[in-house]
């Protein structure tokens, strides 16, 4: 399994447009798959600490792995203490699952600017033109 964060170091050339687009698309199937596992573990949760039906579980774990918030009050104490539980993890899933779709892109901006940066270190820059006088 190749490595999921994998780019050209400093100074390797920008990768291709495909190789760009691949990437994105890579990042962006992890994290669909992880927010997959992550509505079951919630959905899971919240019918076997509340009891509640699939389709209502199903829309509680949605809303707090968005970070909407929860739909139905909890009543269990095992609910609270697994609701609690899971909009922590949610929070701090959401904010990297962000970052890993957002990474190439980031990625790719820094290196268009370090590769323009380093074209710039090795010229010399010209004296100013001087001005004549009329």
């Amino acid at each position: 399994m190749r490595r999921l964060i994998h780019f050209e170091s400093r100074h390797q050339p920008m990768a291709s447009r495909t190789v760009f687009l691949n990437r994105l698309t890579r990042n962006a199937v992890w994290s669909v798959g992880v927010v997959v596992v992550s509505l079951a573990i919630g959905s899971w949760g919240y019918m076997y600490f509340e009891n509640m039906r699939g389709i209502d579980a199903f829309a509680n774990a949605a809303m707090i792995l968005s970070g909407m918030g929860p739909l139905n009050p909890l009543l269990t104490d095992g609910g609270k203490i697994f609701g609690a539980l899971y909009a922590i993890a949610s929070g701090f899933l959401l904010i990297g699952l962000a970052g890993l779709i957002m990474l190439p892109i980031f990625h790719r901006f820094l290196h268009r600017f370090h590769i323009a940066d380093s074209d710039d270190e090795g010229s010399v820059a010209a004296p100013p033109p001087e001005r004549r006088k009329p």
